[in-house]
């Protein structure tokens, strides 16, 4: 079962969804990758968000950068947005995911940084498994060490 959506609002985001992809992957963490604008897509959004059943959005998005807080102005899951470098080095999209209205929170990493936003996620999905409470705790441990 599908416990991560990674949603790209272009298929130029594709490498980076692949990233997130991959670390999900090392986790064991199962995940599918979407590529549905909220701004070409709108009904198929829509209708994808209610149906799936993932747990955590992962939402990569430049530009204006409005597909995180799309997603999250539809759903209760966690949301997380990952701006892309596109112009003005991220900034945009940047200001665009953390600038979201009360009531309609997005949690937002670095620029271009679906690594953490993967990271992100199997912590989340930890705080109801302890297995995964166990990885994501040894990773940090090893990552501290060899870096």
């Amino acid at each position: 079962m599908v416990k991560v959506s990674i949603i790209m609002g272009s298929s130029s985001d594709k490498e980076l969804g692949e990233k997130a992809k991959a670390l999900l992957s090392e986790f064991g963490v199962e995940s599918e990758i979407r590529v549905l604008s909220a701004h070409r897509n709108p009904k198929e959004l829509d209708e994808y968000v209610e149906k799936c059943g993932a747990e955590v959005f992962i939402a990569i998005a430049g530009l204006s950068a409005a597909l995180p807080g799309y997603i999250a102005a539809r759903t209760t899951k966690p949301v997380i947005g990952v701006p892309r470098e596109v112009k003005l080095g991220g900034l945009d999209a940047l200001l665009s995911i953390v600038q979201m209205p009360r009531g309609v929170p997005v949690a937002c990493v670095s620029i271009d940084g679906t690594e953490n936003a993967a990271l992100l996620a199997v912590e989340m999905l930890a705080l109801k498994d302890s297995g995964l409470e166990k990885k994501i705790s040894d990773y940090r441990s090893r990552w501290s060490t060899s870096r």
